[in-house]
């Protein structure tokens, strides 16, 4: 069974930048695709990002697009999510979750398999 922490949330300022970490236990993550995702207080869960197994490819929701970047580190077994230029929008806890399939970067929460717990992210205006 794969379990997946999140960490590096936190409160900050518009205009600060904020890393995320995503490690994984019991499965190499580099079998799985990884994507982030976030749910604002309230609201249905939203994607925000996705990496192939690989590294190669990304897509990002159009809201962030510019100001996060995805990555990873599978012989760390962890992922990230750099978020700049952060927003009060950008407020919501965020999540990492593995998706079965090297190469499916499809933007949305179909197949994603694996989920973290969530680590929150709050931007004061």
């Amino acid at each position: 069974q794969v379990q997946l922490v999140e960490s590096g949330g936190g409160l900050v300022q518009a205009g600060a930048s904020l890393r995320l970490s995503c490690t994984a236990s019991g499965r190499t993550l580099g079998s799985y695709v990884v994507g982030w995702f976030r749910q604002p207080s309230g609201k249905e869960r939203e994607f925000v990002a996705v990496i192939s197994g690989s590294g190669s490819i990304t897509r990002y929701a159009d809201s962030v697009k510019g100001r996060f970047t995805i990555s990873r580190d599978n012989a760390k077994n962890a992922a990230h999510l750099q978020m700049n230029s952060l927003k009060p929008e950008d407020t919501a806890v965020y999540y990492c979750a593995l998706r079965s399939g090297y190469w499916d970067t499809t933007p949305d929460s179909s197949g994603f398999d694996y989920w973290g717990q969530g680590t929150q992210v709050t931007v004061s205006s």
